[in-house]
């Protein structure tokens, strides 16, 4: 993902900026970021209050196509892919894609997550964190068809 976003580090949603000059919160100037969890066993996975929020979720738990409803289209498909890929063998995976909201306003999305337990048939875990750049992206343009 290469974008650019023209609007100011403030007008993220949620958490406030931390201090200038705090350099034990220089990440937080720019993301949130949040842990989740998954259970491979029964396929439940469980966001934080700012994920929940910037996935459009009712509330933390739910499934890998819930969350993933929200993903940018041509992005979903290769999520779930990597998901799929992971839970088959304990691995680290990462990718970035687009929320894409029903309000029109487009948030760009990290995670970074890691599988484990799957040796020997038993189903097992994952662990992750989501990155939310403190800005949103404009809407993206109607594509012209030309004749």
């Amino acid at each position: 993902m290469f974008k650019i976003a023209r609007t100011t580090l403030a007008a993220h949603p949620m958490r406030p900026l931390p201090a200038d000059g705090d350099d034990a919160h220089d990440l937080s100037r720019f993301t949130v970021s949040e842990s989740w969890t998954g259970d491979l066993a029964n396929g439940i996975i469980r966001l934080g209050e700012c994920a929940t929020l910037l996935h459009g979720l009712d509330g933390p738990e739910c499934g890998l196509l819930n969350m993933t409803r929200c993903y940018d289209a041509h992005d979903r498909a290769l999520v779930l892919d990597l998901f799929e890929q992971a839970a088959t063998a304990s691995s680290s995976f990462c990718y970035s894609t687009t929320i894409v909201s029903e309000r029109e306003y487009r948030q760009p999305v990290f995670c970074i997550a890691e599988t484990k337990g799957l040796e020997g048939g038993v189903a097992g875990s994952i662990c992750g964190v989501f990155m939310f750049p403190r800005f949103r992206l404009a809407p993206a343009l109607p594509s012209i068809a030309y004749a």
